[in-house]
């Protein structure tokens, strides 16, 4: 990810409130749902992908969840989010959470490490299929055999672009299949995301298991 396009995202998050995004919603329900279904272990590491200003830290936090972890591009958002959470459930609770600032990309997270990964809208920002087969890369590399990752994306008729940039669009079949070799489908959803503005947005969400036999090469980062 480029200087400008990290500048866009710190731009944003400065200048328009939490419930101005497109994207906002009070309670990620849909994600906590598969989350509940697809991913036992509580004490397993956790990796919020983009998360940003999101609530599901806050949620999964006070379901118990003990090893979290939000990586996002924008400092700006994880110092909003952190002072969130430090309000709502103490210093020690948000002191207690890993806040990465990173693009996805150019992360460099632990081999094996995490038992879930979560992403609401950040793999749809990639459209150049390299990019898109270096995060199906890292995800495989970063999860445990048998961690669950969580992926959402705008649906194949949901909005062309997003904050002004273009988005890939994906139905359950073909976005499952981008996570091939490394990932059987645990269960595929359909959700239409009420903008604040009143706007419909579809979204395609899966739940993918990391096959345990599966072993992905260790790729060079992509040039941000």
């Amino acid at each position: 990810m480029n200087a400008a396009t990290r500048e866009h995202w710190q731009g944003v998050h400065r200048s328009k409130a939490e419930d101005q995004v497109s994207w906002y919603r009070p309670r990620l329900d849909e994600s906590l749902r598969l989350i509940a279904a697809h991913a036992f272990d509580r004490d397993g590491p956790v990796l919020d992908v983009g998360g940003g200003r999101s609530t599901l830290v806050d949620d999964l936090a006070a379901a118990g969840y003990r090893d979290l972890s939000v990586l996002d591009v924008s400092a700006e958002a994880l110092q909003q989010s952190r002072s969130r959470l430090a309000a709502a459930r103490g210093d020690s609770a948000a002191g207690a959470v890993h806040w990465i600032e990173s693009d996805i990309l150019g992360a460099d997270l632990r081999q094996s490490h995490y038992a879930l990964w979560h992403d609401r809208a950040v793999f749809h920002f990639l459209v150049d299929t390299s990019e898109q087969a270096a995060y199906v890369a890292l995800a495989a590399r970063s999860l445990r055999p048998g961690g669950v990752a969580i992926v959402a994306t705008f649906a194949a008729d949901g909005p062309e672009r997003c904050s002004g940039m273009p988005v890939q669009r994906y139905d359950a079949p073909s976005l499952v299949a981008r996570f091939g070799g490394a990932f059987e489908p645990l269960e595929c959803t359909r959700e239409l995301h009420a903008t604040p503005t009143g706007a419909t947005q579809a979204f395609t969400y899966v739940a993918l298991r990391r096959l345990p036999s599966h072993i992905e090469p260790r790729a060079a980062h992509a040039t941000p």
